[in-house]
């Protein structure tokens, strides 16, 4: 529907990661931009947002680190894209039908939102719907199938060592 934000990617990624954290525990941002290959600042800026918007814990300190806020199964995707990208409309109209030569006369042919404003909000609703039924949990699941075993354990592995 849209071009999302770089920091989507991430912050899915991420909080993929945290649903294989044990329970009481948390995961420094450092440890999470290693495992992504990102640069740290980079990264703590989407995690900060994924904060802010109550989706992630972050607890400070030498033993601090980051957890999710919810179960994955109550986090959705359009909560994570939102967080990172907000909640505004991807297409915003500009009213240019009221411009040039084929404008209309008669003021009341603008009393009505434009015919294509209105298609193009229906379709971005439904993409909405889309991101709001899938959820960290359904990931999770995805990872479960479709991440090779190998990859599992080396995973697994490092967020058993990081983790705090």
């Amino acid at each position: 529907m849209r071009r999302l934000g770089d920091g989507v990617e991430a912050a899915l990624h991420c909080a993929l990661v945290l649903c294989w954290l044990e329970p009481g525990k948390v995961l420094p941002g450092k440890s999470l931009a290693e495992m992504h290959g990102l640069s740290e600042s980079y990264l703590l800026k989407h995690m900060r947002a994924l904060t802010e918007a109550g989706l992630v814990e972050a607890l400070p300190g030498p033993r601090g680190g980051y957890r999710l806020a919810r179960r994955p199964g109550e986090i959705t995707l359009l909560d994570i894209v939102e967080a990172i990208d907000g909640k505004e409309p991807a297409f915003t109209c500009k009213e240019i039908r009221r411009r040039g030569p084929g404008k209309s006369k008669d003021r009341c042919a603008y009393k009505t939102d434009c015919f294509i404003k209105r298609r193009m909000l229906a379709a971005e609703e439904l993409w909405r719907q889309s991101l709001r039924a899938q959820t960290l949990a359904d990931l999770a699941q995805d990872g479960a199938a479709l991440i090779d075993a190998e990859s599992q354990k080396t995973i697994a592995a490092f967020v058993r060592e990081a983790q705090r």
